[in-house]
């Protein structure tokens, strides 16, 4: 499905992060981006090191089998109401907009995983010279996009075409040994020097500690109680790893720590993002 602007109105309400979990969902101003990311206190590592059993086999294989149709009944359950719209984007990654001041046509981007276009309308709204296919692994929140004014029906994403790609709060939902089929995708279809934006969950973060044990399905892998599962990403171990290996080039590759704080409940709890920008190469290695 593709979408495009058609209206000129704008909207410049922050929210806050990504709140599926089940976390409070009043953010701090304050946030630090490092290289390194967050250290556990020792109650914390005891927690972690104590819970090694892991989910059987066969329930493994069946929530795997059943992926799609758990993340349809979720936005059968929440339809469009449950993530809030992602105004903070263009603040983050100054690309959605650095791009469009030097260039006539429009950019042209691609949202992997685009759920019901929490990313997609936020940034159309904001009078972007911009094209957007989007595309979802829930039949159930494509339709909520098509439902939605701005979408046309100009579907299929022509390989080497696309300028930037986003993978926002995406990949951790991917299991683990898909995650390369999904990038290899993605690298097919950019420009030669496109680009991916990437931003989601990072190792320690505090919705993986709040975990119980029984949910665990490997290393920094779960399954929350609706079925859906969630990785844990870090920047050393695994990301910049798996983008190396398709054949992207590392830009930027970070954690960005903050808290969610909850006045009214008393809490204070560590927010562990990663946001990473990753480039196609301009040519083939070697030619």
């Amino acid at each position: 499905m593709a979408l495009s602007k058609q209206d000129d109105t704008a909207d410049v309400v922050l929210s806050g992060e990504e709140h599926k979990d089940g976390l409070p969902c009043l953010i701090s101003p304050v946030q630090r981006k490092t290289s390194t990311g967050r250290t556990l206190n020792e109650k914390e590592m005891e927690k972690l090191t104590g819970d090694q059993t892991l989910v059987s086999d066969f329930k493994q294989m069946k929530l795997e089998k059943e992926a799609q149709k758990n993340w349809d009944l979720f936005y059968k359950r929440n339809t469009t109401n449950f993530f809030k719209d992602r105004h903070w984007t263009t603040r983050e990654f100054e690309e959605l907009k650095v791009c469009l001041e030097f260039e006539a046509r429009k950019l042209v981007l691609l949202e992997a995983g685009c759920g019901v276009g929490n990313f997609i309308f936020p940034l159309l709204e904001e009078d972007l010279n911009i094209f957007v296919y989007a595309c979802d692994f829930s039949p159930r929140a494509v339709e909520f996009v098509k439902e939605h004014s701005l979408y046309c029906t100009e579907g299929n994403v022509p390989v080497g075409s696309v300028d930037v790609a986003t993978l926002i709060f995406v990949l951790s939902a991917i299991h683990p040994d898909k995650m390369q089929q999904a990038l290899d995708n993605i690298y097919r279809v950019l420009k030669p020097g496109g680009i991916i934006l990437f931003r989601d969950y990072g190792l320690y973060d505090h919705a993986m500690m709040r975990f119980k044990a029984g949910n665990k399905l490997g290393e920094n892998f779960y399954v929350r109680q609706d079925g859906t599962s969630k990785s844990e990403l870090s920047v050393s171990e695994l990301l910049a790893d798996l983008f190396r290996v398709v054949g992207f080039e590392s830009v930027t590759n970070e954690y960005v720590l903050r808290e969610t704080v909850n006045k009214k409940e008393g809490l204070c709890v560590p927010r562990v993002f990663l946001q990473s920008k990753f480039r196609r190469p301009d040519q083939l290695q070697g030619s």
